[in-house]
């Protein structure tokens, strides 16, 4: 078999050039490997562009970690029957006497319903005068006012109890099963009780985040570490205010990838590896596994860490290069943390914009002889 003068070269030549142009002036769904690396230190550029190596996985695995301070973790939980301003106490006493004086002439015990503490932590009990109720136990006041009325009536009995009030209540709000306020009691003197006690959490408690606020203080703490770590159910304080919210971190993908789009985190801890399988992997047709990047604002401390220097100042642009093609391409993948923040890009495999080219001639060739045809007929 002879191919005659290789008149097939020139045309094959002619159709490859031709194709090539064309390539060049295709919509892209993002730069290309070379024109990211145009954009490096080492092309007067302003990014570090690294391949992620071991050493990258764990100078980088510092993810910031939330929690709460000393400051909270050391407070000790409220004596359940300690009083303070605001607190609601019922009061009854009883005279050893017919005719005394609070009791009526048909009975010898009196009912004081409610007396509320006042904001100087008094109460007014009749005959007894001003009493200091706050700091003290129910116990305490009543042998208070045992001791004044005493005085007055031969023998009196007196009981106190701590009723419900406002006197050391926590707000709580977001996505709980029941917002509002409520006081701080015996069963709900910790953040978790008083978050069963609001109905639990209403959204997914591994993506659920617990930020308390103390006066100027405030602290967040993921809600499943409340149950895995039980040293961090912290003691409430009245006035404490709890919101209850889903995590709010972020990635945002692009590219060659099952979807585009600004994507939530799913787990506290994220690899690159889980990122890309929430956007639903890569394309088999269109995906370039050795073109995985991720474009992030690095710490100066974690970028002189990764590079090796120590002449860095400020956040650094750097771009991360994953090669799933290699032989621990996987691993790695596996072991590189996504931050929030961080953009995901996938590259377009050099035969995507080879098909597209061909496509493209083959398609501007051949329309002329679809109008021929569609004219004849």
């Amino acid at each position: 078999m002879t191919f005659s003068g290789y008149g097939w070269v020139r045309p094959m030549a002619l159709f490859t050039a031709l194709a090539m142009l064309v390539a060049c002036t295709l919509p892209q769904v993002g730069p290309s490997k070379k024109q990211i690396f145009e954009g490096s230190v080492q092309k007067q550029g302003d990014a570090f562009i690294v391949a992620v190596n071991d050493h990258v996985t764990r100078a980088t695995a510092a993810v910031p970690s939330i929690g709460f301070s000393q400051g909270f973790k050391d407070a000790r939980k409220l004596g359940s029957d300690t009083i303070r301003p605001g607190d609601i106490l019922g009061l009854t006493i009883w005279e050893n006497v017919e005719q005394g004086l609070l009791a009526g002439d048909l009975s010898n015990a009196t009912l004081i319903e409610s007396v509320q503490v006042d904001g100087d932590g008094f109460i007014f009990v009749p005959y007894a005068g001003r009493i200091r109720a706050a700091g003290n136990s129910p116990e305490a006041i009543r042998r208070i006012i045992t001791a004044k009325l005493e005085e007055q009536t031969p023998d009196p009995q007196v009981e106190v109890r701590r009723e419900a009030g406002d006197g050391s209540t926590v707000s709580l709000t977001g996505a709980v099963g029941a917002q509002g306020i409520y006081a701080i009691e015996r069963p709900t003197r910790t953040l978790s009780t008083m978050l069963a006690r609001a109905g639990g959490v209403t959204i997914d408690p591994e993506a659920a985040q617990i930020t308390v606020i103390r006066g100027s203080q405030r602290s967040r703490v993921w809600f499943q570490d409340l149950y895995d770590h039980p040293g961090i159910d912290i003691a409430l304080r009245g006035g404490d205010r709890i919101l209850v919210q889903e995590d709010t971190r972020a990635f945002t993908a692009l590219g060659a990838t099952g979807t585009q789009a600004r994507v939530s985190f799913d787990t506290q801890n994220l690899s690159s590896l889980e990122a890309i399988a929430q956007v639903g992997g890569l394309v088999s047709t269109t995906s370039d596994p050795t073109g995985v990047f991720v474009f992030r604002n690095e710490a100066s401390e974690i970028a002189a860490d990764v590079l090796g220097r120590d002449d860095l100042n400020g956040p650094q642009r750097m771009i991360y290069l994953l090669d799933l093609t290699k032989p621990n391409g996987m691993f790695v993948a596996r072991d590189f943390v996504i931050r929030d923040g961080d953009t995901i890009y996938v590259t377009e495999a050099p035969i995507s914009q080879w098909n597209k080219a061909v496509a493209a001639v083959f398609g501007s060739l051949l329309a002329p002889a679809a109008n021929i045809s569609t004219l004849a007929n």
